[in-house]
This record gives C-alpha cells, structure tokens and sequence, in this order.
C-alpha cells in the first residue's frame, strides 16, 4: 500500500483514538498519514450568537489537537492536517477514494453493550469503495502485543482475494500471524443438492470440505507472504459469533463486504455489524465484488 492512511476527526476521545491507531499504522506501512475534520459554516440554533470565525476557529482547533497527538508520538511520520468543507460523510468518502484506508473512531459503551456506530459511521463503512476501519477508544491506546490479524473468509478463493490481501499486508507489517477464520453450518434439508453432496463426499465430508476450501483460499498468500505464520482455523458455528470468539486477543479483525447494493441501500451485513458492535479490537471492513 502506498497512499496514505487517512482518518477522520470530530474532537472527540474516539477520534483522538482513531487518529492514533492510524498514525501507528502508517507508520509501520512506510505511508504518510492524513487527518481530516469535516466542517460546513452554518448558522446553530442557540442562545449565544456564534458567528463564522468562532465555529471556523473551533474546527482549526479538532484538528491542531490531533496532528499535535500524533506528531508528540511519531515525530518521523509525515502528517498533514486539512478541515474539509463538506458534510461528514460526504467529505469522509471523498478521502476514503485517495486513501490506502479511512479511519473512523468509535463511540465505547463497555463490553457488554458494544459500542456504537454513529449514523455517519455506518453510512461511510457501507458505502466507502476502500477498506474502513473502525476504531474504539479504549485504555491503553495499542493493541495487544502479539496479538493476531483475524480474517474471515468465506465463499470461493476469488470472493475473499481483496479481504485476504488486507490482512497478510496488516499482519505483515505488524510482524503477527494472520488467523484466517471460517465459519460453517449444516445446511437446511431443501439446501442440499447432488452436486454440492458430491463436492463434499470427496473432501471426505462437510467439515474437511470446508477445511480444503480455506486452503485453497490463502494458498496464494501464503506464497505471497512466506514470512507470515498462517492458522487455518475451521469450526461449526455462527459466523459472528465464532468470529468474535476468535479475535478476541486479536490486534486487529478484517472482515469483507460486498460491494452490492440491496433495495433499501447499501449494508453492511449481519456479520460485520456484529463485530463492528462487539469486537474488542479495531475492525476493518474490506469491500469486494
């Protein structure tokens, strides 16, 4: 990867947390980082008249607080720091295009409730054509030393060459193994078919079936990135729940969404919510056809 990591800021301790996960990722990429702050002058509906040099003023300040958060922590990193004129997820998607990846920080409410997304989030990760990752404030601003990358893989080789691709760049950098996580159910009565019984009487049954295919999945990969110790992790289970189980020390978990829109708009899918929600550690959403 070699355009920048972006991420975007509102002032907030999330942002500030996004903003230093980014700058740890460039800086272990060899990219420049990029921070934004989305800002449109208008006119707020409040007792105390604010006039245009205030809220200007205001959106300067998001964005010297962090560029000075990051730049006291990577003072070799290459930072640039810009307020955007343009709503939210307007200006958050634009970045996303010039981007090797967005970052977005994430509202924390404790374990057991999860966190939550924000409207603006959940628009950018459905609809953003570049990988986004959701980032929680959390204490202690790192993740877990040797920590894995956790990647869910699923469909054909082709389906999951882009969220595959992803993890073993993250886990290169990171020097960590990737733990590639597929998840498996048996399928309903009316499901079964001769052909896909066949597929699956020569694997030797269901679960090495399942097993096989993984592998033909990150063959290329692991050819490609010799160096990255690979766990092919197959198991019987909901898809979010065994994912979440899996990266539950992770560093990082790097999950796909398709790139189709359905006919209420773009999702970003139940798996994917769940771990953006419950997962512990920074999420990234990868987009694929």
């Amino acid at each position: 990867m070699t355009r920048p990591v972006t991420v975007g800021v509102d002032g907030s301790r999330e942002g500030l947390a996004a903003a230093d996960w980014a700058a740890r990722e460039a800086s272990l990429r060899g990219v420049p980082l990029r921070i934004v702050h989305a800002w449109l002058w208008q006119p707020l509906d409040v007792p105390v008249v604010q006039d245009r040099k205030v809220q200007a003023d205001a959106a300067n300040a998001v964005l010297l607080e962090a560029e000075t958060h990051v730049s006291d922590r990577y003072p070799d990193l290459s930072v640039t720091a810009e307020v955007v004129p343009d709503t939210a997820v307007s200006a958050l998607l634009f970045e996303a295009e010039r981007a090797g990846m967005l970052v977005i920080g994430s509202r924390g409410h404790g374990a057991i409730a999860g966190f939550l997304l924000g409207s603006y989030g959940q628009q950018v990760l459905a609809s953003a054509t570049r990988p986004v990752v959701s980032v929680r404030a959390r204490d202690g601003q790192h993740e877990p030393e040797g920590g894995e990358v956790v990647v869910g893989q699923q469909g054909g080789a082709e389906d999951s060459d882009a969220v595959l691709e992803f993890a073993f760049e993250a886990a290169a950098a990171r020097g960590a193994a990737v733990r590639a996580v597929r998840a498996w159910s048996l399928p309903p009565i009316f499901a079964y078919s001769p052909g896909s019984m066949r597929l699956a009487d020569e694997a030797g049954g269901l679960e090495p079936f399942e097993r096989k295919t993984l592998e033909q999945a990150l063959a290329p990969w692991r050819e490609k990135f010799p160096t990255v110790p690979v766990i092919a992790h197959v198991e019987i289970g909901s898809a979010g729940q065994v994912l979440l189980s899996a990266a539950a020390r992770a560093q990082l978990l790097v999950l796909g969404r398709r790139e189709r829109r359905s006919p209420v708009g773009t999702r970003i899918g139940s798996v994917a919510h769940a771990a953006l929600h419950h997962a512990r550690c920074p999420v990234a959403l990868v987009p694929h056809a």
